[in-house]
């Protein structure tokens, strides 16, 4: 991975973990970052970090309703 160095108001350290989760919850979105790296970039093991994407209105499945209906039909 690399660094991003950002300058952003004195932020507290609860504050800056909360900035840190949401960027990596939406790079994961983005398919920038598997599940695994997000959750390394935001400190959290895999499964930790899987239970808090919809505090950021991430889904864990990138499937669309509509994708996930021809899953099932073609078996």
């Amino acid at each position: 991975m690399s660094t991003l160095t950002l300058e952003v108001p004195e932020l507290s350290d609860a504050e800056r973990s909360e900035v840190i989760r949401m960027i990596a919850a939406k790079l994961y979105e983005r398919g920038t970052l598997s599940l695994g790296q997000a959750a390394k970039m935001a400190g959290m093991k895999k499964w930790d970090f899987a239970r808090i994407l919809g505090d950021f209105d991430v889904n864990y499945f990138s499937i669309t309703p509509d994708e996930l209906v021809r899953e099932v039909r073609n078996g």
